[in-house]
């Protein structure tokens, strides 16, 4: 890539190289576009201080400062350049040729983040690159990372979520309760934590917009010596007000977890926190019966049809069967008919009898606006404020809320 100017370029200009001339480090020219394609630019040392102010150069990562015994006597500029890239949280990469130490170490307190030599030894600058990438996703991730206090005896609630069915809601309910609980109170507002136990299809991070860490499968694949630091590494903050334990960032087998796994993960988020949201996958696991027993209260999803109904009915007989506790269930209707449907609140009756069955709570149908809000990852509170789903499930929290931590029941 010869020299041009950042703002000339089509492509999104992610690192620039900075130097008097660049030609005169034409290997750093080709290892820059073996890195990076196009998308990088060229900036002078009279440039750069110019373009960092630009709207341009906030897609920045990092900038490639080349420099040789020539620009020694220009180290007060170069150093400014550094100076005011650390400002605008743009990595510096320092790369020099026949230098002196005491001008590298003048630099490198300037804040340069990386030193490579030229001529560049094989894969250096890729290298580089990739350390002070790893660098400021560390940084982000710390920041966006709970801190967890050692010894916490909340005994939170677990509210648990379980869909009997694809398409009934389980998840949009699961992500919204957690939500509402979390902002109930904008002075005191409980401490909340959500789960998504489904290691296969889990979307709680597609519906809040969250990064999925390499950190959950290692914590789920080795819990015996998980602590609060370990787990607190695992949450994702979302918008200050809600810590999140997505689901593993590749497809794994269900049966990865054990049910002590699965037990020690809800110890360690009840002592942290007020209320424990958990999503379940359809599928009922070994573990399964170790969450229901954990919980406070157990949703089970459900939409109007004969799928949903037969598959009630076979989950009902299946907990029965081993004499598990059947009366935590919650039954929640979804897109439930409105309150003029005569026919279809006949339906539902009919169907919860027919079931023998208690049908608790009936969701209205929140329409596109749901599917909308999740694909953007942002709860109803925020996407849909006055959706007809979201005032149920606004109503469900402040029920919940209302009975206390130690008490949960259905609404």
């Amino acid at each position: 890539m010869t020299s041009t100017p950042p703002n000339s370029q089509i492509a999104p200009i992610v690192a620039c190289t900075v130097s008097r001339d660049v030609q005169n480090f034409d290997l750093l020219i080709e290892d820059m576009e073996l890195a990076l394609g196009e998308n990088w630019g060229d900036l002078g040392f009279g440039e750069a201080l110019a373009f960092f102010a630009q709207p341009e150069a906030q897609a920045l990562g990092f900038i490639a400062l080349a420099i040789d015994e020539t620009d020694e006597e220009n180290l007060t500029h170069i150093g400014d350049i550094i100076a005011e890239a650390k400002i605008r949280g743009i990595k510096v990469i320092l790369i020099a040729e026949d230098v002196t130490p005491a001008a590298l170490h003048t630099l490198l307190r300037k804040g340069a983040d990386e030193f490579v030599p030229y001529p560049l030894p094989e894969n250096e600058l890729a290298e580089a690159i990739e350390r002070v990438r790893a660098a400021d996703q560390t940084v982000q991730a710390s920041a966006n990372t709970p801190a967890l206090h050692a010894g916490a005896q909340k005994e939170g609630a677990v509210i648990v979520v379980h869909g009997l069915a694809g398409g009934t809601g389980a998840t949009t309910l699961a992500v919204n309760l957690a939500w509402e609980l979390a902002n109930h109170d904008k002075t005191d507002a409980p401490r909340v934590c959500l789960i998504d136990f489904d290691l296969q299809y889990g979307a709680v991070a597609t519906y809040l917009d969250l990064p999925r860490r390499e950190a959950v499968y290692d914590m789920l694949a080795d819990t015996e010596n998980m602590d609060d630091e370990i787990f607190g590494q695992c949450l994702m903050t979302f918008q200050d007000r809600l810590e999140v334990l997505t689901a593993p960032a590749d497809m794994l087998p269900l049966d990865l977890m054990s049910a002590q796994d699965v037990s020690r993960i809800l110890d360690m988020a009840r002592r942290h926190f007020d209320y424990v949201v958990v999503d379940m996958p359809s599928t009922l696991v070994t573990w399964s019966e170790t969450v229901l027993s954990a919980a406070h209260v157990y949703f089970a999803t459900l939409d109007m049809d004969m799928r949903s109904a037969q598959n009630a009915l076979r989950f009902k007989r299946a907990l029965q069967s081993e004499d598990l506790p059947v009366e935590k269930l919650r039954y929640v209707m979804n897109k439930a008919p409105k309150f003029t449907d005569l026919s279809g609140k006949s339906r539902i009756k009919r169907m919860a009898e027919s079931l023998d069955i208690s049908i608790d709570l009936q969701m209205p149908d929140g329409g596109k606006p749901i599917t909308q809000g999740a694909d953007h990852g942002i709860p109803l509170a925020q996407s849909a404020a006055k959706n007809p789903l979201r005032h149920e499930i606004a109503k469900l929290a402040a029920s919940i809320l209302a009975l206390g931590t130690r008490d949960v029941k259905a609404a």
